[in-house]
């Protein structure tokens, strides 16, 4: 059996918990085992522990965030280590890119990430299928452990099992790289997935918002396909709202943001428009909020747009 070792911060704690969920199948197949830190008991050390799961693994899995690269555990002394073991063959390092981050110029961003081409996790509009997408790509790397450390019938009993990686492991350059083109067809389905990624992103930060703050309730309403309204109340007056809109080709074709409740389209505060470079779709501000000192020649991921518009909501309630 294969044994998967998750290095991770505890930042990212609930999707590791997700991806793990994923990897069940290949549990009840007896293809893998998983282990990770919550699996210490009580009165281990947890160095030792940490250590001694990470030398037995034949994957580890980098759960790769901002706050995995900012952590000194998690980069210098478990990736480090991580990436010694593939360099010496003993084991299968694999980045799952949970958050965008800056993670091509680590040790690791030589190797081929999952999801598919290494979009972040959270970038995806169903994170199931981004999981899926990870789940495929471990499962892939177990059938090749398998394969090469299955004996030949003659030589099964006398030999020991080995699982000699180098030969699981292709040699192939890293120079992968090539221009992509995106037609307007690509950035219209960008639009409508960073629209409802937006929507479940303030249902999800309103409902952790009203759940932490005594006195605080809040209401996200879906007007229509493409228009939700978010209220915040504190003890009971009406403290910030907004609606966030997909504007028409005639008059914006982005997604708008304005500090009201409306059911028009002729004025917004800030919009968001899509644009696309060499290698990847992206949003851009229009910069008419200059918020919190971003640029408006800023790549902006899903996950950072959503940021953007939420923090603009809020920063009502943080001024009081």
């Amino acid at each position: 059996m294969i044994a998967l070792f998750f290095s991770y911060s505890h930042a990212d704690e609930a999707l590791r918990d997700q991806l793990e969920k994923q990897l069940a199948m290949l549990k009840r197949q007896g293809v893998i085992t998983t282990w990770h830190d919550r699996r210490i008991g009580g009165g281990q050390e947890i160095d030792q522990a940490i250590a001694t799961n990470m030398e037995a693994a034949d994957i580890i899995l980098l759960l790769v965030s901002p706050d995995f690269i900012a952590s000194d555990y998690c980069y210098e002394r478990e990736m480090t280590r991580a990436m010694e073991r593939h360099e010496a063959k003993n084991a299968i390092v694999i980045p799952v890119i949970l958050r965008a981050c800056d993670w091509h110029h680590a040790p690791f961003g030589k190797l081929l990430a999952s999801p598919t081409d290494g979009r972040p996790v959270t970038q995806w509009p169903d994170r199931d299928q981004a999981f899926l997408e990870v789940a495929k790509s471990i499962r892939g790397a177990a059938e090749r452990l398998q394969k090469v450390s299955a004996p030949s019938a003659p030589a099964a009993a006398a030999k020991p099992r080995a699982v000699p990686v180098a030969a699981a492991v292709a040699p192939r350059s890293s120079n992968l790289r090539m221009t992509k083109q995106f037609t307007e067809r690509d950035k219209d389905a960008f639009k409508l997935e960073t629209f409802d990624f937006i929507a479940r992103f303030f249902e999800n930060s309103l409902g952790e918002l009203e759940a932490r703050n005594a006195g605080i309730e809040t209401t996200c309403r879906r007007i229509d396909a493409n228009r939700f309204s978010a209220v915040v109340y504190r003890n009971g007056k009406s403290v910030a709202r907004c609606t966030i809109f997909i504007g028409s080709r005639s008059f914006v074709n982005g997604i708008a943001y304005t500090s009201n409740e409306t059911s028009e389209s002729n004025s917004f505060n800030e919009c968001l428009s899509i644009n696309a470079d060499d290698q990847m779709l992206f949003l851009r501000s229009m910069g008419m909020a200059r918020f919190q000192g971003r640029s408006d020649e800023e790549k902006l991921s899903q996950e950072g747009a959503a940021e953007m518009y939420w923090g603009m909501l809020i920063e009502p309630l943080q001024r009081q």
